[in-house]
C-alpha cells in the first residue's frame, strides 16, 4: 500500500509540475481517491480537475507502456470471452485483441503484476498491457461484463431510495442484544435489507433466498414458482447481513449450529406484510430463506382458481356438506393452504365456529379461530385436535395429517358432525387414499369419512405481452406420453420474453387439479382395499379428469405451455 501511495502521490506531484492542477486540487482528489477507494486518475478525471486524455498521455510516458482510446476500438465478442467477466472486473482489465499467443489487454495500472500473473493462468496466454484512463476502462466494463457488487450495490440501494417502510419489531430486554442491534441499525445493511424486502414484496416475489457459499452471497427471488437470480451482494456483507435478518425475525444471533424460525413484519404505507423466515447452518455460513406472506395478493375466490366446471362444482357441493372430510393434497409450494383458506372464506358465516391447527399460521383470517402448532411444547396436531372437540367447533381444519393418531381423530370428527379440512403429501387422489390406509387406519372409516379428494399442481402462466405460436415434432409427444391425436390438433402457444415478464415467457400461475368426489362405486372399491390404478380409472369413469388430463385442457386454452405440463404432470400410465 505504501508503495502505490508514493506512486500515485508522484503521479499528483508530476501533475502540479506540468501545471495542469493545484496543490489544492491534488489534496481534494487524494482525499477523494481515499474515500471511494478510487486511484488518484480517476479521481482526477472525475472532479473534472484534468482531461482523461492529458491523464492518459502522463501515464503512458511515465510506465513507458502504449496508450489506446478505447471509445475508437471495438472488441470482438470471441476475443471478451477469454476473460471471465468477474475476473475483468476483478483485475480492471479489459481483453482487445489477441495476435498468435500474445493477448493485448487494456489496463488502468499497467504495473499490476498480480493482475497480469492471474490473466496468464487463466487465459494460457501471454500478456501484452496497454494504458487507458480508469474513468473510460471502467465505463466500457460495465458495458460488456456489467457492475462490480459495489456498484451494483450502490445503484440497487439508489433505486430503491427511502420508502416508506418500516419493520414492527418486539421489545428486547437483553442490553447486550440492544447494543449489539444498535450496532447492525447503524450500518448501511438496514437500508440494503429494507430495500430487498420491499423490492421483492413489490415484485410479487413468493420466497427470498439469501445464499453464503466460500467467497460470494447469492440472492435470488422465486417469481411464480421459479428461482432466479436477482445479484450478489458484496461478501464483507455476509455477517451483517444474516444478524439483520435474525435480530428482525428475533433469533438467536449467537447460535449458528442450529435451524432457526422466525417472523418479520414490515409496514409498507397503508399495509402490513408478513415474511416466515427460516435460517439453516450450512458449510459456508447460514442460508436464509424468507417466505413472502402478504395478505392482498391471496385470492379467496374459488371461481378463479381454474377449476374445470364439474370439478369446481364437485369441491363446492363437499365444502358446503354438515360433516365429512375434504383432503387437499400434493407437493410442497403447490398452493395446498391457500385452497384451504380459500374453502374456508367461502363457507365463513356468523353461524359458524370455524377452528384451524396450522404449522406455521401463515395468513390471520377474520372469524377463524386459529392455533399455533408447537411440537416442541405439546401442542402437536393431534393435541390441538383433541382439544378443538370441546371448543364446539362446526369445521375444523388441520394444517396436515402426519401420523395415525391424527388421522384417527380426524376421522373420528368427520363422522360425528363435523366438516374437517386438511392436506396430505401425496402425488394424486387415488395414492391419497393408500396413504391412509397404510398409515393404519381402517378402510372402512377413511370410505365412509371422506367426502372428496383433490390433488393439485401450480403451472406458470404464458405472459400475455409476448405470446407466440410454437410447433414441436412427433418424437416430442412421444417421449412425454401425450397423445399424439390430441397434439395435432392443437395450437401451442409459448411466451418469448419481454420486459413485461422478465425475460421469462410466463407471468402468474394457474393451477391443474384432479378432483375425486366419493360416490358409492368409490367407498365400495376402498373398503375392498382395490388398488390405486382400479381406483383412478374408477374415478375416471365417473367424469374425474386426471392432474394431465386437466393440464391439457389449460394448455387447449393457451393458458400454460407443453413444458410446464410435462413438468407437473405424469401420464396416468407412468
Amino acid at each position: 500500500m505504501a508503495a502505490k501511495g508514493a506512486q500515485e502521490i508522484r503521479l499528483g506531484d508530476l501533475f502540479v509540475r506540468e501545471g495542469l492542477i493545484t496543490e489544492e486540487q491534488l489534496r481534494e482528489s487524494l482525499a477523494v481517491a481515499k474515500t471511494e477507494g478510487h486511484r488518484i486518475g480517476y479521481a482526477l478525471v472525475h472532479l473534472g480537475f484534468v482531461q482523461e486524455e492529458e491523464l492518459t498521455r502522463m501515464l503512458s510516458k511515465q510506465y513507458r507502456v502504449p496508450a489506446v482510446d478505447l471509445d475508437k476500438v471495438t472488441v470482438d465478442e470471441k476475443i471478451l470471452k477469454l476473460i471471465p467477466g468477474d475476473v475483468a472486473l476483478k483485475h480492471m482489465v479489459l481483453p482487445l485483441r489477441r495476435v498468435g499467443r500474445m493477448l493485448t489487454v487494456a489496463m488502468a495500472n499497467p504495473t499490476d503484476f498480480s493482475a497480469i500473473d492471474d490473466l496468464k493462468f487463466i487465459t494460457k496466454l501471454e500478456i501484452e498491457p496497454v494504458i487507458v484512463g480508469e474513468y473510460t476502462l471502467k465505463k466500457h466494463l460495465e458495458e460488456y461484463f456489467g457492475k462490480s457488487d459495489d456498484e451494483e450495490m450502490a445503484n440497487l440501494l439508489d433505486t430503491w431510495g427511502d420508502e416508506d417502510v418500516e419493520i414492527i419489531e418486539e421489545e428486547e430486554g437483553d442490553e447486550a442484544y440492544n447494543a449489539l442491534a444498535a450496532e447492525i441499525d447503524s450500518a448501511p445493511v438496514v437500508k440494503f435489507i429494507n430495500g430487498l424486502l420491499t423490492d421483492a414484496v413489490l415484485k410479487g416475489v413468493s420466497d427470498i433466498h439469501i445464499e453464503p457459499f466460500e467467497s460470494e452471497i447469492r440472492i435470488r427471488y422465486r417469481v411464480d414458482g421459479s428461482l432466479m437470480e436477482v445479484m450478489k451482494p458484496p461478501y464483507k456483507m455476509k455477517a451483517a447481513l444474516t444478524s439483520r435478518v435474525k435480530i428482525l425475525a428475533d433469533l438467536n444471533i449467537a447460535e449458528r449450529r442450529v435451524p432457526q424460525d422466525g417472523r418479520i413484519k414490515l409496514k409498507m404505507k397503508n399495509k402490513v406484510v408478513d415474511f416466515r423466515v427460516s435460517v439453516l447452518p450450512v458449510i459456508f455460513g447460514e442460508k436464509i430463506v424468507l417466505r413472502i406472506l402478504d395478505k392482498g395478493n391471496l385470492t379467496f375466490d374459488l371461481t378463479t382458481f381454474g377449476f374445470e366446471k364439474k370439478a369446481e362444482e364437485d369441491f363446492l357441493w363437499a365444502i358446503g356438506r354438515p360433516y365429512g372430510m375434504v383432503l387437499v393434497t400434493g407437493p410442497t409450494g403447490s398452493g395446498k393452504t391457500t385452497t384451504l383458506y380459500s374453502a374456508m372464506s367461502q363457507i365463513n358465516t356468523i353461524d359458524t365456529n370455524i377452528m384451524t391447527a396450522e404449522d406455521p399460521v401463515e395468513f390471520n383470517l377474520y372469524g377463524i379461530n386459529q392455533v399455533l402448532v408447537r411440537d416442541q411444547v405439546g401442542m402437536t396436531f393431534a393435541a390441538a385436535l383433541k382439544a378443538f372437540l370441546r371448543q364446539d367447533p362446526n369445521i375444523i381444519m388441520l394444517g396436515e395429517i402426519r401420523d395415525l393418531e391424527t388421522g384417527g381423530i380426524a376421522i373420528k370428527a368427520a363422522l360425528t358432525g363435523h366438516l374437517v379440512l386438511s392436506t396430505l403429501h401425496t402425488n394424486d387422489t387415488p395414492s391419497t387414499i393408500t396413504r391412509l390406509i397404510d398409515m393404519g387406519l381402517e378402510p372402512f372409516n377413511v370410505a365412509s369419512a371422506l367426502n372428496l379428494l383433490t390433488a393439485q399442481r401450480l403451472a406458470r402462466r404464458i405472459c400475455k405481452s409476448c405470446r407466440v405460436e410454437v410447433t414441436y415434432d412427433d418424437d416430442y409427444f412421444e417421449s412425454a406420453k401425450v397423445p399424439l391425436d390430441w397434439a395435432k390438433k392443437q395450437t401451442f402457444m409459448r411466451g418469448e420474453g419481454c420486459k413485461e415478464c422478465g425475460g421469462s415467457g410466463y407471468k402468474g400461475r394457474c393451477g391443474f387439479y384432479e378432483v375425486m368426489i366419493m360416490s358409492s362405486p368409490l367407498r365400495k372399491a376402498i373398503m375392498k382395499e382395490m388398488g390405486t390404478d382400479e381406483i383412478r380409472l374408477l374415478a375416471q369413469s365417473e367424469g374425474m379428469l386426471t392432474l394431465r388430463e386437466d393440464g391439457m385442457k389449460k394448455v387447449e386454452r393457451g393458458v400454460t405451455t407443453m413444458e410446464e405440463l410435462i413438468k407437473e404432470t405424469t401420464a396416468s400410465d407412468d
